[in-house]
């Protein structure tokens, strides 16, 4: 395979996509392609350019896109440092969470002396409602991997892998019959294009441990040890795999290479901030009407992204706030919505980019039990390896059970918050250290509910945690009896026809009398 036969199946092939798309629809503007509508028009696609596009399981419609010809330039046309000094101008940053310049971690393993150096795509995607990755394998594989192989000519790596979880099984068959279809036409593998740099990738499926998203336990993974991290004694680019240096980035990540290869560094930096440039991908689900994966670029502001994109909160009801990154994120009220969607603008109000997670809170959402959701994944995921994430992250949990369930005080709060500060300061991974966010975030943001569930008075203002809440029969009761009758502690006594009183000392708050009565007169308070 060479540029000349790249081009003569892009021109084969191209007019015969366009009649498709055409056929389907689609909003055709030069290079930029998309579905119809004002969820996909508003966006600015980098990375997903091709997804829900071309036919994921033919190469020749990536070809078509202009598919693997930054990997043939990369290989004929400019050197090795040329491909890093491109990419490092271009200012992209890792699009896993860190937010690390891609450029300088590649040259740093460049320079590197060593008999093998290799590359691994992160594709260990395991924040809640996070499938950003996921999409990008299932619907446009090539990208990654010529991103992968373009890496790998750069720092000088003869072997890639890519770390994918088991989870995802439409990914894996299109990652497997993606690769071997680059295989045939010699885009990996040996001599690729007539060379002398061969590359080859390999799939190594992970079984669900969200530690092993992190750098270190992931390799750890791939050498078939248990995932947990290492001490940071070495950059991963100096020691990485097997003690060799190693490249380590995201689905995301490698997928903006080839369009920066192809289009050039200046017109990366024209998308964007100064410091952080080009796109970003969000998983935006949540209680929006508009859900979905959205392209925009950096700085984008949460409030276009909530009311313009995804048009707003579900029901009517009025947003109360967006959680950014995943369990390491934190909660960003609506009073910070106009904060633009960039890695120092999320940072300077207590919360992550991440991986792309994007998730809308509305009015009927606790932020304490917000914060215990994401803290309780974060106890189940913990590798137990370090002392203040195994334990620490336990005692903050078994805190904020105590104040959703109404057994705490005022000082639980202030136990909270230090102990919070000291986990995230002590903790030996990424995991640990972030893991506290959601409760700093809405420690600092949502105080009042925090003191409203220890008050004097213990009500949740959402009323969600039903620890604190009583279930009670109005005046409007009619008598029916229908909520004694369904109650299964038989709690609830009076006469037919006459108000029903609940004993608050036997009431397990399962709820099933307010579903059964007919009128709607049990109310949570």
């Amino acid at each position: 395979m060479n540029k000349e036969q790249l081009l003569n199946i892009k021109e084969k092939t191209y007019p015969l996509l366009l009649d498709r798309l055409k056929s389907e629809g689609y909003i055709i503007d030069g290079e930029n392609i998309c579905p119809k509508g004002k969820f996909y028009e508003s966006q600015t696609r980098i990375v997903l350019r091709n997804c829900d596009v071309i036919n994921p399981e033919s190469i020749e419609e990536y070809i078509a896109r202009d598919g693997y010809l930054a990997l043939e330039k990369s290989l004929h046309s400019v050197s090795r440092q040329e491909v890093i000094d491109i990419i490092k101008d271009s200012g992209l940053r890792g699009r896993g969470g860190a937010g690390f310049p891609t450029g300088i971690k590649w040259e740093s393993a460049f320079v590197q002396e060593a008999d093998q150096k290799y590359v691994i795509c992160n594709a260990d995607e395991g924040d809640p409602g996070a499938f950003m990755d996921r999409s990008v394998l299932e619907k446009d594989p090539h990208a990654v991997l010529e991103g992968m192989a373009i890496c790998g000519r750069a720092i000088g790596a003869s072997k890639g892998f890519i770390y994918v979880r088991a989870e995802y099984p439409k990914a894996v068959k299109s990652l497997m019959n993606a690769i071997e279809e680059a295989e045939k036409l010699n885009l990996l593998g040996d001599n690729i294009m007539g060379t002398d740099f061969s590359f080859s990738i390999s799939l190594r499926l992970g079984a669900g441990a969200f530690v092993c998203g992190e750098g270190t336990a992931l390799m750890e993974s791939i050498e078939g040890k248990r995932g947990m991290p290492r001490n940071k004694e070495f950059r991963t680019t100096t020691r990485g795999l097997w003690g060799k240096p190693t490249v380590i980035n995201n689905v995301e990540t490698f997928a903006n290479i080839a369009q920066i290869l192809n289009k050039g560094s200046d017109w990366f930096k024209s998308i964007g901030t100064e410091k952080s440039t080009g796109t970003k991908v969000f998983a935006l689900v949540g209680k929006i009407n508009n859900s979905g994966l959205v392209e925009v670029p950096m700085g984008t502001t949460i409030r276009e992204i909530v009311y313009e994109i995804g048009e707003g909160i579900q029901d009517g009801k009025k947003a109360k706030a967006v959680q950014t990154g995943g369990p390491s994120g934190g909660c960003i009220p609506t009073r910070l919505f106009d904060t633009g969607c960039d890695f120092e603008s999320l940072k300077a109000i207590g919360s992550i980019m991440g991986s792309g997670g994007m998730v809308v809170m509305d009015e009927d959402d606790c932020m304490v039990d917000v914060s215990r959701f994401f803290l309780e994944f974060s106890v189940d995921e913990s590798c137990g390896k370090c002392t203040p994430c195994r334990i620490g992250n336990k005692r903050l949990l078994e805190m904020l059970d105590d104040i959703t369930k109404g057994r705490a005080t005022e000082e639980t709060i202030k136990k909270l918050e230090e102990l919070s500060e000291i986990v995230a300061a002590t903790s030996l991974c990424g995991l640990g250290q972030s893991s506290p966010n959601p409760i700093l975030s809405t420690l600092k943001y949502f105080p009042e509910e925090y003191y409203a569930h220890v008050g004097e008075n213990k009500t949740c203002p959402a009323k969600k945690c039903k620890g604190v809440l009583k279930y009670i029969i109005t005046e409007k009761c009619i008598g029916c009896t229908k909520c004694a009758r369904n109650c299964p502690v038989s709690c609830i006594s009076g006469e037919v026809r006459k108000q029903h009183v609940i004993d608050q000392d036997k009431c397990i708050k399962c709820g099933q009398c307010k579903d059964a009565c007919p009128v709607g007169t049990i109310i949570l308070a």
